[in-house]
């Protein structure tokens, strides 16, 4: 949490944590999105755990950061994450997908304490991001946005205008992560529709733009710094791999959207001790 000094090896430790919240909740919904979640997660604790300024004691306060999931169905991530910094409880992971519970499928901010979206279909959370960080101009307020985006959602449309309104508008307190898992839906982004550089499309749009590698944490922690003190928008290209931390969902499109089983969940768990 912003202004906390906290070590790499603590923020890895966390996201081991994460990743078996993650594993955990959507093995005994039955259902969710593993792979993505766990490509995200270094990047999500990262943010957290030294950017984001967020109170679970006061979660609906004008001054907090927001933090807007873009590619919502990696919700398992973001619950994670929310449970690690006290805005939700181990019961609240544990109904998961479960009618009437606040850890529904899709982040709800209507539902969640800690989430400031309400994500459906891809391709629209930089535009909401935009609208919260033209309200905290507008209000006078210092907060900033931080928006992640999956890579297969930047083959919207709205993705694109949304880059240019930025630039144009010079939206120096809005920032972009973009989990570059290269695998969307339950295939290769490749074979879908082949998106190519992002960074420099994003370059050519106005961003000032940084790659990193998503899974090295002392990276990530020094990218989101230099996104904090860049002017104008700035994007954060993260290179990840899909479920990342337990083998056999690695680069496994399968597992984009499925449940593991008991034995996978097992196997999961004793991959990430």
């Amino acid at each position: 949490m912003k202004g906390t000094e906290v070590s790499v090896q603590s923020l890895e430790n966390v996201a081991k944590n994460c990743r078996r919240s993650i594993v955990d909740m959507i093995h005994k919904a039955g259902a969710g999105h593993p792979g993505g979640s766990l490509s995200a997660i270094d990047l999500i604790v990262g943010l957290y755990g030294t950017q984001l300024n967020v109170d679970s004691n006061n979660p609906d306060s004008s001054q907090r950061d927001r933090f807007i999931m873009s590619k919502g169905h990696a919700s398992p991530a973001v619950y994670a994450i929310l449970k690690e910094h006290d805005f939700l409880k181990q019961s609240d992971l544990d109904g998961f997908r479960s009618l009437g519970s606040v850890c529904q499928g899709h982040v709800d901010m209507k539902w969640t304490n800690g989430v400031d979206f309400s994500a459906g279909s891809l391709g629209m959370g930089l535009s909401f991001g935009i609208g919260t960080a033209f309200a905290a101009k507008m209000d006078g307020l210092d907060y900033q946005t931080w928006v992640m985006l999956g890579d297969g959602e930047t083959q919207e449309g709205q993705i694109w205008e949304a880059f240019m309104a930025a630039s144009y508008h010079n939206l120096d307190n809005l920032h972009v992560i973009i989990d570059r898992n290269r695998i969307q839906n339950d295939d290769f982004v490749n074979v879908q529709m082949e998106i190519g550089d992002v960074a420099s499309k994003v370059e050519a749009f106005g961003w000032s733009v940084k790659e990193i590698d998503g899974h090295d944490m002392e990276a990530v922690v020094e990218a989101l710094q230099w996104s904090m003190d860049t002017p104008g928008p700035s994007a954060v290209v993260a290179h990840t791999i899909k479920g990342k931390g337990v083998s056999f969902m690695e680069d496994n499109p399968s597992f984009h959207g499925k449940a593991p089983n008991d034995a996978e969940l097992k196997m999961a768990m004793e991959e990430l001790v």
